[in-house]
């Protein structure tokens, strides 16, 4: 309640502060500063005075969720856009039960039980060793300020002995490992099937100068470690376009709803009225998705972010339309706000995609006011984010082998058949051999599967991955001789004069999501992204990601159900003409976040002494994304650091393979 004035920069919420002019900073000073609102800094310290008695604390949590429900919904069927200091801000939930009878309800806690997602992750944490590695994993990787730092400073340590590492798959999360591999000082060659690196965030140019990609990439705030790897490059500030805090939904005939998270104080107040406001929901859905959210984990991670956390991490098996009805939330809600929100996410909708992927994004924007803040970059990811980071790896003597896909992983195994070690790996069109002291397989999920042995599946955490599924996405890009999302003046729609580079052509620069159209989310990169994708004397460039409801249409077809439903959203765009367009289909992208497949995600370390894994799928605490490669990287680089020297290290475990092999020769010979 003090005056704007007096807020420290740190505190104000970044849109705000941007908005009115009030501070001028960087974003690279909001992201080198601890940038917490008062709020949660107050409930950080509540959170460390908490007693730890445990009953209490139950009967103490119910009540708080129970008021923290009847305060939301009567908020909500108010319309009031008051905030209550007690209530939660997004989706995220206690497991209850309701019961009673003659219309009365009661809310019980129920006790937590081990889990299989539990039990996986124990297993995971045998096998992750290294210090650096289990900061990325557990409750306190949410809340670890120095992750960043951690990703921008690199791994603050060189190796006494000198590792020969091979890295099969050139995305980003092997570049990364290969970043901070050989800034420890070891020998790094990379081996890329394609043509050009960048995985699933790849781009390239075709025959007549456009930038393709395979699929539209938006940068969240809560990517610390990929902010932190681009601070590293030297390309941050130059590479990422800030956008208005507000996550935009156009619906049929051109009306819009938004969740406008710019308020004076931050999380987890910005993300309540950014609900109560939406126009996206009927005031009746407002009402029953302010009963859910109102009995949601946040509330007991205000107190216990442990407690609430593990609540998320145990709804792995439920989908989110089961938690999101079970006590309170409405189809309405479902079907106009997250199931576009859950398509963007991961291609799947709520009925299909597990509560705990949901969540875990939402517990982010809760209890980080920048997390739900987006970026966009200033042109294609190969320019801007690869290219950097190429550079990078190429100042440190990095080798990287394109068109050069593995063929096979050459491997001991023992008396049961089980891979003991990976002794080399046949790579190009020759089957070349080549061996390393370690080889790290950076691959998506349909790579990891192609390139391990059967051998490998007598170990769970290999034969696991099979279970993982992959969804199918046509990304397609149609440009305009106008501009597309201008919907106020048609005389700016129709104008493309002159130079409106960097972001001064008409219409929405933003991500879009819409519940009326089979493209979980799109933008006009030609505003967005205007460094490489605006052409002078011309329009809109739209590009939307189509889910499986599509993908299995013909390219032309696809092409043209887009003009028609970008036609149904901004009815006045049905004057304008496509001048270009494009198809890239992928049948296999990110790994299906159905229910049930946490536990299916192995950890970067193996059973296998010098085979390691890295990669989004691989068990990180985060989606399949951007930063969940960034984070697989990361770990998989600590792991290896961690374990190369000393008698029992990477090296001597290599030394003594060779010269148990030249034992084996050498006696080969002597019979022959």
């Amino acid at each position: 309640q003090r005056p704007q004035q007096e807020l420290q920069p740190v505190w104000c919420d970044l849109q705000h502060a941007a908005t009115n002019n009030k501070y001028p900073i960087r974003t690279a000073d909001i992201f080198d500063a601890s940038f917490e609102t008062p709020l949660a800094i107050t409930l950080k310290k509540l959170k460390k005075t908490q007693p730890k008695e445990k009953k209490k604390k139950k009967k103490t949590m119910v009540r708080l969720s129970a008021a923290a429900s009847a305060v939301l919904a009567s908020s909500a069927l108010a319309g009031s856009s008051a905030v209550s200091a007690f209530a939660p801000p997004t989706a995220f939930a206690p497991r209850t039960v309701v019961s009673g009878t003659s219309g009365t309800a009661t809310a019980t806690a129920l006790h937590s039980t081990p889990s299989a997602v539990q039990a996986a992750s124990d297993a995971v944490d045998e096998l992750i060793k290294s210090s650096g590695a289990q900061k990325q994993i557990g409750n306190d990787s949410f809340l670890n300020e120095d992750l960043m730092g951690r990703a921008r400073n690199g791994p603050g340590r060189t190796n006494a002995e000198r590792l020969k590492i091979g890295i099969v798959g050139a995305g980003l999360a092997g570049m990364i490992a290969a970043m901070d591999l050989a800034d420890a000082g070891h020998d790094v060659e990379m081996f890329e099937l394609r043509p050009f690196v960048g995985g699933k965030v790849s781009s390239w140019i075709d025959k007549d100068g456009n930038h393709i990609e395979m699929g539209l990439h938006v940068f969240f705030g809560c990517y610390y470690n990929l902010f932190g790897i681009m601070q590293r490059t030297g390309k941050f500030e130059e590479a990422l376009r800030l956008k208005e805090h507000v996550h935009t939904f156009v619906n049929e005939g051109g009306h819009l709803g938004a969740l406008d998270f710019q308020f004076p104080i931050g999380a987890p107040v910005s993300g309540l009225q950014a609900f109560f406001k939406t126009e996206q929901l009927e005031p009746i859905d407002k009402f029953h998705n302010a009963v859910r959210l109102g009995t949601s984990p946040i509330v007991r991670a205000l107190f216990d972010f442990d407690g609430g956390m593990d609540m998320v991490r145990d709804l792995d098996d439920m989908t989110f339309t089961e938690w999101f009805t079970q006590l309170g939330g409405s189809r309405g809600s479902l079907d106009r706000m997250w199931d576009p929100i859950a398509y963007a996410l991961g291609f799947v909708d709520c009925d299909n995609i597990s509560a705990r992927c949901m969540l875990t994004i939402f517990m982010l924007f809760a209890i980080r006011t920048e997390a739900s803040v987006l970026r966009m970059l200033e042109g294609s990811p190969q320019t801007y984010l690869h290219d950097p980071i190429l550079e990078y790896l190429e100042e440190r003597n990095v080798k990287i082998n394109l068109g050069t896909g593995c063929r096979d992983l050459e491997h001991d195994v023992d008396d049961d058949g089980k891979p003991t070690r990976v002794t080399g790996i046949r790579v190009g069109p020759n089957d070349e051999l080549r061996e390393f002291d370690v080889v790290v397989a950076a691959l998506d999920v349909p790579g990891i599967k192609k390139v391990l042995p059967e051998s490998f599946r007598k170990y769970p955490m290999f034969d696991n991955i099979y279970n993982l599924e992959c969804v199918p996405i046509a990304t397609v890009q149609v440009r305009f001789d106008g501009w597309v999302t201008e919907m106020n003046d048609d005389g700016l729609m129709m104008d493309v004069s002159g130079d409106q580079s960097d972001g001064r052509g008409a219409g929405i620069d933003n991500l879009l999501y819409s519940a009326d159209a089979e493209f979980s989310c799109f933008a006009d990169l030609a505003l967005a992204s205007p460094g490489e994708y605006y052409k002078e004397g011309e329009g809109s460039l739209i590009q939307a990601v189509f889910d499986e409801r599509a993908f299995s249409r013909s390219n032309d077809r696809i092409v043209q159900d887009c003009i028609d439903q970008l036609h149904s959203l901004f009815p006045s765009s049905k004057k304008l003409n496509c001048t270009w367009s494009n198809v890239v289909k992928l049948g296999q992208s990110l790994y299906r976040e159905k229910t049930g497949q946490d536990k299916h995600r192995p950890s970067q370390a193996t059973n296998v002494e010098n085979f390691f894994l890295a990669g989004s799928y691989t068990y990180q605490d985060y989606l399949d994304s951007m930063e969940g490669a960034t984070r697989s990287g990361l770990m998989v680089a600590d792991e290896i650091i961690d374990r190369a020297d000393g008698p029992r290290g990477l090296k001597a475990m290599s030394r003594k393979a060779a010269e148990k092999k030249g034992e084996a020769e050498a006696e080969a010979a002597a019979v022959a």
